[in-house]
């Protein structure tokens, strides 16, 4: 079986995807839409990809491509704790570095330590961690440092000078699996922190009470909404789909229900599947 990832090597979403498929070939995309194109054309089974972090939020690029492939479905979530190390070469003057790379987010992870400590020195956005750290390792003759993993550590050969600079603790990323299928992912081997079901719902027009409508579908039936979150649909101002998340076990009768009112309500509903979410190790 072949699965996607968000690239490259030593990626945050590689060592996600390791775990989820230990036995698979895993084959690396440039970006997230690479990902959904890949599985849109059946180029490979499966794709992983980040849809949210503790700390920065939702990666609003999987949200948007998840609207616009309808095909493609959520399989399971994944949550990663999130450790970010400061490395450099092992020639590398640490007393003179001299700009430290690494990817927007983990920069913004890292802004309060790397603020105390490396106050004066630049720090520059990089497509990702792990280019960060291949970038540093290839450019040795200048004092260079990235903030990335243990792995891409290992994979470059880099000497990690600051251990978990992340600014918060609790700093988790969720992943999706997503392929044209649903309910098909089962891994005994993980923890399982829960169920949910995920929808994009989209209102049929903008005027007063409609989202309202919306969430009363739910909240008589009691179902629990663990997220709403609006996005875009890029057709103009006010104009906006919801990706929502229902937490607990599938239950035919009133998951149907609640889909069939929403229809009822002329609201246009993409159900992306009832799935499990997985705790991983960093």
């Amino acid at each position: 079986m072949k699965i996607a990832f968000l690239g490259p090597q030593a990626s945050f979403t590689q060592l996600t995807t390791t775990q989820l498929f230990p036995n698979e070939e895993l084959l690396p995309q440039t970006n997230i839409l690479d990902c959904f194109n890949a599985v849109e054309n059946g180029e490979v089974d499966k794709a992983v990809v980040p849809l949210e972090n503790s700390i920065e939020g939702t990666v609003s690029m999987t949200l948007d491509y998840l609207y616009k492939t309808p095909e493609i479905k959520i399989e399971a979530e994944a949550v990663l704790p999130i450790a970010h190390h400061l490395m450099v070469h092992p020639d590398c003057d640490v007393e003179a570095i001299e700009k430290i790379y690494s990817h927007p987010q983990a920069l913004a992870q890292s802004f309060h330590f790397l603020d105390s400590h490396f106050k004066g020195v630049q720090k520059q956005d990089f497509s990702s961690t792990a280019a960060a750290a291949k970038h540093v390792a290839e450019n040795t003759d200048r004092n260079l440092a990235a903030v990335a993993n243990q792995f891409a550590a290992n994979l470059y050969g880099l000497k990690i000078i600051h251990r978990n600079i992340q600014d918060f603790e609790q700093n988790h990323t969720r992943f999706i699996i997503i392929s044209k299928k649903q309910n098909v992912y089962q891994n005994e081997n993980l923890q399982i922190l829960g169920e949910k079901s995920g929808m994009l719902i989209t209102l049929p027009e903008d005027h007063a009470g409609g989202l309202h409508q919306v969430l009363s579908v739910f909240a008589w039936r009691k179902m629990n909404l663990s997220k709403i979150e609006s996005r875009t649909l890029k057709t103009g101002l006010g104009n906006y789909f919801f990706f929502i998340n229902v937490v607990g076990e599938w239950q035919p009768i009133l998951h149907q229900n609640a889909l069939e009112e929403l229809k009822a309500l002329e609201a246009e509903v993409d159900f992306l599947g009832n799935y499990k979410e997985y705790l991983l190790e960093s």
